[in-house]
């Protein structure tokens, strides 16, 4: 996918990031979404005059705080129901009890640290919801992290960008998006790794993917 992430923001353009960042945020079935280098791509594109950066960064703000808080009431609304239900391809328990854990461990601050791990962001605003937290609380916490992740993140693309000569973009900006998914998985991968028969299900999937690449 990260290949051709950048001919894929090129295509969908402005609306199609806008819509990813909304889906991910707060929809169940948006934990799958490259989120992080989608970001700071299409920030790096923007300096490219791909995007003006205004129209984008405030875009992906609106539209990270909008799924937050639509995540949000779905917890509040229908959360406990969550627990029962089965898992399927765009639903999995595991992921909404990691988000719970990680909640009770960090409280309301959760909504901010978790803009930046990978499935958890996608949950964390439906825990929020299924807990005692009131909204306007949530909103707090919602709009600082969604600055921190959607505006910071697509500058931080932006300005590396402009940094970079255009005539050697392309051949960098694969690279740096290599780098931020790696980034991006790194907690999660960690966590994979510390327990034995996680770490055993890890090297066989990577084992398996290898071989598929690579007959």
């Amino acid at each position: 996918m990260h290949f051709d992430l950048v001919s894929l923001i090129k295509t969908f353009g402005l609306l199609g990031v806008f819509i990813i960042v909304f889906v991910e945020s707060g929809l169940l079935i948006g934990f799958f979404f490259p989120g992080d280098s989608l970001l700071f791509t299409a920030g790096f594109l923007a300096s490219q005059d791909v995007f003006n950066i205004y129209i984008l960064a405030i875009g992906c703000f609106i539209a990270a705080v909008t799924g937050d808080s639509i995540g949000y009431y779905i917890g509040h609304k229908w959360g406990r129901k969550l627990f029962h239900k089965e898992d399927s391809i765009f639903f999995h328990k595991d992921h909404l009890l990691k988000a719970q854990a990680f909640y009770e461990k960090h409280g309301g601050k959760t909504i901010i640290l978790a803009r930046f791990m990978p499935i958890i962001r996608t949950f964390a605003p439906v825990v929020a919801g299924i807990g005692s937290m009131r909204y306007p609380n949530f909103l707090f916490y919602n709009l600082v992290g969604g600055f921190l992740w959607a505006v910071c993140v697509t500058l931080a693309g932006y300005f590396l960008g402009q940094v970079i000569p255009a005539e050697v973009a392309d051949k960098y900006i694969i690279i740096i998006t290599l780098a931020i998914i790696l980034l991006s998985i790194s907690p999660g991968l960690y966590h994979a790794l510390k327990n034995k028969e996680s770490r055993a299900k890890t090297f066989k999937l990577c084992s398996l993917l290898f071989r598929k690449l690579y007959p």
